[in-house]
């Protein structure tokens, strides 16, 4: 069996691609051209809300077997109820039984908690990881600094997940703060991602690393990059690693993707390959076609 390294975006649909990266006149069906490009997507859209059924047996249609969704949680679970009771165990049932038409293209699926949940909450963390159905893998995504900082509850968290065969993901901000933001975007891609430390003691079995770049491509490549010899590893360890790249507007996130999986690729003997992307239409050859939407 060969390895496997997924690469990702936070999205598969997405205006300035348009001519890029995806076809015009396409609206509705980005993810068969997404899906040739990349392997993986993020998923962010369930974070915001329970998808329709109509919505999923669409997206089930257009994305091939060997891809992978590592949808999250919706916050409605993670940031309203905090994981605690049966209703969210009641409204994790429900979102699970929405992907489920997905079946094994459903990855690991990620519970993002807010910075504010905090040592306090490690009981409740407990008990609603324990309670994860193994039907699925999950990987948690923690952003309260005292889970980061090596002391009790950096350890205790540890523990919680180490026990459940459950992973931290991994968010780099580094190549935002390394340069200077030039875009309202990368100004607010400050306030809502934080500077963590970057750990990788626990990762489980498919490690998800978020590389949140700069407007700089080169910065965001170069971030990218300084991963290679970490996925290597895991590759060898024989683990299944993520890799998401975002940018604060998200311009070249595709190709960045791509690039970064060629150059592991170049270490690693016997990767699998990524899709050959499928020819773009760009607007100037759709027929009626005056505007994106």
């Amino acid at each position: 069996m060969q390895d496997v390294l997924r690469v990702g975006c936070p999205m598969w649909a997405h205006p300035p691609w348009v001519g890029r990266f995806l076809s015009a006149g396409n609206r509705g069906r980005e993810l068969t051209e997404y899906a040739r490009w990349c392997n993986a997507v993020e998923g962010n859209t369930t974070f915001y809300a329970v998808p329709a059924a109509r919505t999923v047996a669409r997206w089930a249609e257009q994305a091939p077997a060997d891809f992978r969704f590592a949808f999250k949680v919706p916050r409605h679970i993670t940031h309203e109820l905090r994981l605690r009771g049966d209703a969210a165990q009641t409204a994790l049932a429900d979102f699970l039984a929405a992907i489920e038409p997905l079946d094994e293209r459903v990855g690991p699926v990620q519970l993002q908690l807010p910075p504010s949940f905090g040592p306090d909450m490690l009981a409740t963390l407990r008990t609603f990881v324990g309670r994860l159905p193994r039907s699925h893998r999950w990987v948690v995504e923690l952003r309260h600094h005292s889970f980061f900082d090596g002391g009790t509850a950096h350890r205790a968290v540890d523990d919680v997940l180490a026990d459940a065969g459950i992973g931290r993901v991994v968010l780099d901000t580094r190549p935002l703060y390394a340069a200077s933001p030039t875009s309202d975007a990368a100004v607010d891609e400050r306030r809502t991602k934080p500077r963590l430390p970057v750990l990788t003691d626990t990762m489980g079995p498919t490690p998800i690393v978020r590389v949140i770049g700069s407007d700089d491509p080169d910065g965001t490549a170069d971030g990218l990059r300084a991963w290679i010899p970490q996925l290597a590893r895991w590759l060898a360890a024989g683990r299944e690693p993520y890799l998401f790249v975002h940018q604060p507007e998200n311009l070249e996130s595709p190709a960045l993707a791509r690039m970064i999986h060629a150059e592991v690729a170049e270490v690693v003997d016997g990767l699998a390959p990524l899709p050959t992307p499928l020819p773009i239409a760009p607007a100037s050859e759709v027929v009626g076609q005056d505007s994106l939407f």
